[in-house]
């Protein structure tokens, strides 16, 4: 890998982690085109990459997570913040559990970037479709109970195994239950932060005993912060699209995408 493949693949991951449209699979599409291996560094590289869209996370909401982390940590009083901060724990639970389960399956998923490109973004393209068609949209995070929560963390584990966006399965969920667009995407990126800080940290030490970890660093280096720039972009335009408009075009980007995607795989074997 070169500097500049790490930069394209940073802004891809930047641009896609929370735009329900699948991140990873975007990455292993891109992967492929740069003619990239599927070998275990690609694999972390991957993954230590979205801790880039974690920073971009915290700087979007530093102020809501510090209020729910200070609350959660307030055992005196009941507060919407503390009670958020539980809701976000219940939902991380599945997740976790998935990902430290279901390790070696999704690396082996890995080996095959365009059919894993393409399950995900399959398994996106119906959840989005089927969270604007079947849902009423008419709650608020105020009105959250413990329930909504752990519906919305057992989603996540679709955009572990078989895989799909990990943004689309939990505001897909949050929809599911309910809530309205905007709401539902809420939850989803402050859920995300736990998730993806366990993920990155669990891959960062498989990344410190690489034999060519020095040579390795830059690039991880540059995609990490190409990400977390186009990652604030990402979170910020979303939030402004979904006040007004439907999941709908993100379902159809989806199965379009998936499609060629799973040609390409075909004629590539």
């Amino acid at each position: 890998m070169t500097l500049l493949q790490a930069f394209l693949l940073g802004i891809l991951q930047g641009l896609t982690e929370f735009i329900p449209v699948s991140s990873t699979a975007h990455l292993l599409i891109g992967q492929r085109l740069l003619g990239l291996p599927a070998d275990d560094a690609m694999f972390s590289f991957l993954v230590i990459v979205q801790l880039g869209t974690l920073v971009s996370l915290f700087a979007f909401y530093w102020k809501d997570l510090l209020a729910i982390a200070k609350a959660t940590l307030d055992f005196r009083h009941s507060t919407p913040e503390r009670n958020l901060g539980f809701y976000i724990m219940i939902a991380t639970v599945p997740a976790l559990l998935a990902g430290y389960l279901l390790k070696d399956a999704v690396e082996a998923l890995f080996k095959q970037p365009m059919l894993e490109a393409s399950i995900r973004l399959f398994t996106a393209a119906v959840l989005l479709a089927l969270a604007e068609w079947l849902t009423k949209k008419n709650r608020t995070l105020a009105s959250m109970t413990w329930l909504d929560a752990l519906f919305i963390g057992v989603m996540q584990i679709l955009a572990v195994f078989p895989g799909a966006s990990r943004s689309g399965t939990t505001i897909s969920g949050g929809m599911f239950r309910g809530f309205d667009r905007p709401s539902a995407a809420r939850f989803a990126f402050l859920m995300s932060a736990p998730v993806m800080l366990a993920a990155g940290g669990y891959e960062m030490l498989d990344v410190l005993v690489m034999p060519n970890l020095s040579s390795f660093l830059p690039l991880l280096a540059v995609g990490f912060v190409t990400a977390a720039v186009a990652g604030w972009f990402a979170i910020k335009w979303l939030i402004a699209y979904l006040s007004r408009r439907s999941l709908y075009v993100f379902a159809a980007y989806c199965a379009a995408l998936a499609i060629v995607t799973l040609l390409l795989h075909l004629a590539w074997r």
